[in-house]
């Protein structure tokens, strides 16, 4: 079954249960979902505040949502990205890297340089959880590696980079993976080739 990829609002608040749903399993990465229906619901209802430039794209097959992506600009020339969510049993489909490259392309269309995002290790899925990290944070995150599926590698996949670590993030051994991608590779013209969407498909 194909999937479609859109940035509307109107989408997004139709299929917000479906995306509060899927905020609340995040499998396979259960340890991370939100720990309430309400704290869900709100990081939806965040996403399309207009308080600051931010993106929101529901990836919809069938009639219903399988996929979300959100985030804001916290710099004056780069975006956070965060969260990104497949449904399980659309995972491995292609959604999460449809979703990442429509995330980029607005992002690019509203000026940014760069995107990032941190990847938490909550359950030593990679070499660099569950240990002390102090001193030499940065030859770890240069030496670092997946023992257990972990996302992080998803992320390198699709062009980001590791670009640090923030030791003890989530509690003792457990950092958070920051990640990033220069939206300036190539020239304009490469940079150009993916528009922004407009309320539509991808």
């Amino acid at each position: 079954m194909k999937f479609e990829i859109s940035p509307s609002r109107e989408e997004i608040l139709r299929h917000k249960d479906e995306i509060v749903a899927m905020l609340q399993d995040f499998s396979p990465s259960s340890h991370a979902a939100w720990p309430s229906a309400e704290a869900a619901a709100e990081e939806v209802e965040q996403s399309m505040r207009e308080d600051v430039q931010r993106i929101s794209i529901v990836a919809m097959a069938g009639g219903r949502a399988v996929g979300w992506v959100a985030g804001l600009k916290m710099y004056s020339y780069a975006f956070e990205l965060h969260p990104m969510v497949v449904r399980h049993d659309w995972q491995r489909r292609g959604i999460g890297r449809a979703l990442l490259k429509a995330f980029e392309a607005e992002a690019r269309g509203m000026g940014a340089l760069t995107v990032y995002l941190g990847s938490d290790d909550h359950v030593r899925a990679t070499s660099v959880g569950g240990t002390n990290l102090f001193p030499d944070v940065l030859g770890r995150a240069r030496e670092i590696k997946n023992v257990k599926n972990h996302p992080y590698e998803f992320y390198v996949k699709c062009g980001y980079e590791v670009v640090g670590l923030i030791p003890d993030a989530n509690g003792k051994g457990q950092p958070d993976i920051i990640l990033a991608k220069s939206l300036m590779r190539g020239d304009v013209d490469e940079r150009e080739k993916t528009p922004p969407l407009r309320d539509g498909v991808l």
